[in-house]
């Protein structure tokens, strides 16, 4: 249960930080004529395809959606994708994810797509905290934000009313 003293991003200021990271993906793609929207599974891909109508109505670029199904318990086990990597192959991708916080669950996503000759590659999260183990960064981010370690951010994308909250 959330209260009010807890919440970091209402549904309005979600949809206002995706319009921006959509004109950011546009602005680094403004001379493709498709880019690659990898949202990793659920809350990622969600935002992914937030993303992709927000990007259809600003801009001329098709974006193709793809679903990426991480194990985030286990990132060493095979990830999946919704395309085939020659769907991609020589494409620009923006690889989305709801919180960037270790960094782990983003580092193996990217580590999957490097099997293939990109044309860009970059990362986008709703949330950034600033507690990573592992050498990756986002390049859109809605907010970024300084945590404890004990503190846990959660992002509700149910339904209309949309939030992110410290648990």
């Amino acid at each position: 249960m959330t209260t009010l003293n807890n919440t970091i991003l209402t549904a309005s200021e979600i949809d206002q930080k995706l319009t921006r990271i959509a004109y950011q993906i546009y602005e680094a793609n403004v001379n493709e004529s498709e880019i690659i929207l990898a949202g990793i599974e659920a809350n990622g891909y969600i935002l992914a395809k937030k993303l992709k109508t927000k990007l259809t109505k600003i801009s001329p670029i098709n974006p193709v959606l793809c679903k990426v199904t991480i194990d985030k318990k286990k990132p060493l086990n095979p990830i999946r994708t919704s395309i085939k990597a020659e769907d991609y192959t020589n494409k620009s991708i923006v690889l989305i994810d709801d919180v960037l916080n270790s960094g782990s669950t983003l580092i193996y996503g990217v580590k999957h797509f490097l099997d293939v000759p990109l044309k860009q590659f970059k990362t986008a999260v709703l949330v950034n905290r600033n507690h990573k183990k592992f050498p990756v960064k986002a390049d859109f981010k809605g907010i970024s934000l300084s945590t404890s370690l004990n503190e846990h951010v959660q992002v509700d994308l149910k339904d209309n009313d949309w939030k992110a909250y410290l648990e």
